[in-house]
């Protein structure tokens, strides 16, 4: 699984974590129902947002927007209430779409395998066949996916022009308009046509935010690949980088307080505070990230000024660079679009995405949180005002 909007399973708190669950088992589902059990490999964190949004605004908050699942080995072999209904449907149409547009990118970009030609022919297909599914469940919702897909088509020819100079937000344009029709679509599922301007433009800066930290957490890694990076193509530095991500944030908090839930809790909490967690762990920050000192002041650091190690390096003065053992410090590489397939199906066979307290993505080989696992990190103390809080005045930070 993936996606920038990850919470940590404590921070949720047993109520809040049994509705993620349930939207992030039903968005699972629902691919595996319309699609067959290959198509839940696009199951990702980011896309459950639309099913999460959906259930807030309802009239009738859970009751028939749930049903109980049958025994899945990522639960432990246990039932579960899940969501279900026209807002996990939107969620996997918007996944595959989504999908099928990141398949196409890696293959036009030659990455791993896919630069041979006949898997790269398998690969086009597989793009293929998830845009058409997920266009047919969008049409089935009432979603013109066309949308996605023509702004799929349109980042392509963006990014084949971009260059030095070239503002970033033209970059990011097509991604912000395709989450914005999908943030939108929400509110006319849910019976609240009046939220579709409030929820278009957190949709907008929500595409922004993950076009954004996806080329800085990809940076350095397309860098030593030589391939394709919007900061780099554009000469866009992190600072402005940061900037926008930091107003991108502020916006979608100013948006949700303009719309009207049923029951915006989760919502809030994942839009308002984990999006703000995944921006400053994309920029290696732990703070708010509002103000000039914490979007780019230095990192935090349990050692004392004078001592070599207090630039973030606990091996500070060392030869080798920051390898106690000599050489280059390891890197992982990613993996393919194939092999990252393939050690999906394992991380699912073995339980791992849910049971682990920790698991190597399977695609960016990031250290990922297992959904279940109970973490201790610092962060999760940051903000205690979500479990509790009925309105959205914490929002300012």
């Amino acid at each position: 699984m993936f996606g920038m909007v990850r919470p940590c399973s404590h921070r949720l708190g047993e109520s809040l974590k049994a509705q993620w669950m349930a939207h992030l088992c039903g968005l699972c589902l629902a691919l595996r129902g319309d699609h067959g059990q290959l198509a839940r490999v696009v199951t990702n964190y980011d896309g459950l947002l639309l099913s999460v949004l959906t259930e807030a605004q309802a009239e009738r908050a859970g009751g028939g927007l749930r049903r109980t699942a049958g025994p899945c080995p990522l639960r432990g072999m246990r039932t579960a209430s899940v969501a279900q209904g026209e807002g996990a449907r939107l969620a996997a149409a918007v996944s595959l779409v989504l999908a099928s547009a990141k398949v196409r990118d890696h293959v036009a970009d030659g990455d791993g395998l896919l630069a041979r030609k006949p898997v790269a022919l398998a690969a086009r297909r597989v793009a293929g066949s998830w845009g058409r599914a997920g266009a047919r469940t969008g049409t089935a919702v009432g979603f013109d996916a066309g949308v996605l897909v023509e702004a799929v088509e349109r980042q392509f020819g963006i990014e084949a022009l971009a260059g030095p100079g070239t503002p970033i937000l033209t970059v990011t344009e097509p991604t912000e308009t395709a989450t914005a029709a999908a943030f939108a679509h929400t509110a006319l599922l849910a019976g609240r046509p009046g939220n579709a301007v409030p929820l278009a433009e957190a949709g907008r800066l929500f595409g922004r935010l993950a076009h954004l930290l996806d080329a800085v957490e990809d940076r350095e890694a397309d860098a030593a690949a030589g391939a394709w990076n919007p900061l780099t193509a554009t000469g866009t530095p992190l600072t402005e980088a940061r900037r926008l991500a930091d107003d991108a944030l502020h916006g979608i908090r100013l948006a949700l307080r303009e719309t009207s839930f049923t029951d915006g809790k989760l919502a809030h909490l994942l839009l308002a505070h984990e999006l703000g967690r995944s921006v400053d762990r994309a920029f290696g920050t732990q703070s708010c990230g509002h103000g000039p000192e914490a979007a780019f002041g230095p990192p935090q650091t349990p050692y004392l000024p004078g001592d070599p190690r207090h630039d973030g390096n606990p091996y500070g003065g060392n030869p080798h660079g920051g390898n106690p053992f000599g050489g280059e410090p390891p890197r992982p590489d990613k993996r393919g679009f194939w092999a990252g397939c393939a050690a999906a199906l394992g991380l699912c066979c073995t339980c791992k995405v849910c049971c682990a307290d920790e698991f190597e993505g399977p695609w960016s080989r990031r250290r990922r949180e297992g959904c279940c696992s109970n973490c201790d990190c610092s962060c999760c103390d940051a903000c205690e005002c979500c479990e509790c809080c009925e309105c959205l005045s914490c929002c300012d930070c």
